[in-house]
């Protein structure tokens, strides 16, 4: 209870380095996630009509997986040295599994029978799949990109291997001097972060499966 008395105590007194590590940290938890985003969703768009093409990356994203974080960084490294881009590519790395997972789960399981209602009325694939496909999929692709955003946060505590700051960099120094105070210092603040946007993305989550209902049912 003292060591926990301890941290909050050393958060207060350095509350203005303790915000920029949490700011560094939410940077690049964020940027991770926006970047496996918008790479990720096109491959799941691109799953859906070459089966052949899902197989190959799902093993990828698979196998980008099972690599320990620390390697992974390390491999990284070598192409883009220290710093924080080399962070925010794998996190990107570690946010793929969810985020094309969930995309390609959501967009194959709409219901058929609105896709051939598109049909139909002419509409065009691209018509199909931003007019009917996605909105009806977006549930389950922000399920997909809540733990995306939960992982990163997490994973990101390694960046400070790299020299990418974070709130890792204080955990790490706290390992290092075996200081159990600034331990929990750095993970005080990435457990607020974490569970701050599992709770703002929840809500937009059911939001969007309501907004959903409503509209299906009018």
């Amino acid at each position: 209870m003292k060591t926990l008395f301890d941290a909050i105590q050393l958060m207060i007194r350095d509350w203005d380095h303790i915000l920029k590590l949490t700011l560094e940290h939410l940077y690049m938890s964020l940027s991770g996630v926006l970047m496996a985003v918008l790479i990720g969703v096109p491959l799941a768009i691109l799953m859906t009509r070459n089966r052949k093409a899902a197989q190959y990356i799902q093993a990828f994203i698979n196998i980008l997986q099972t690599i320990p974080s620390i390697a992974l960084l390390l491999l990284i490294m070598i192409f883009f040295g220290l710093g924080q881009t080399t962070a925010i590519v794998a996190l990107a790395c570690y946010s793929f599994l969810p985020i094309i997972q969930n995309t390609y789960d959501g967009l194959i399981n709409v219901d058929v029978n609105l896709i051939e209602a598109g049909k139909g009325m002419g509409m065009t694939y691209t018509q199909l799949l931003f007019k009917v496909k996605i909105p009806l999929a977006l549930p389950v692709m922000m399920a997909g990109l809540r733990v995306a955003t939960v992982i990163s946060i997490g994973v990101a505590t390694i960046a400070t291997f790299v020299g990418a700051g974070g709130l890792g960099e204080l955990i790490y120094r706290g390992i290092v001097t075996t200081d159990d105070v600034k331990i929990l210092a750095g993970s005080i603040p990435a457990a607020i972060l974490a569970v701050s946007m599992d709770t703002i993305l929840r809500f937009i989550e059911k939001k969007t499966g309501y907004n959903l209902y409503k509209s299906n049912n009018h």
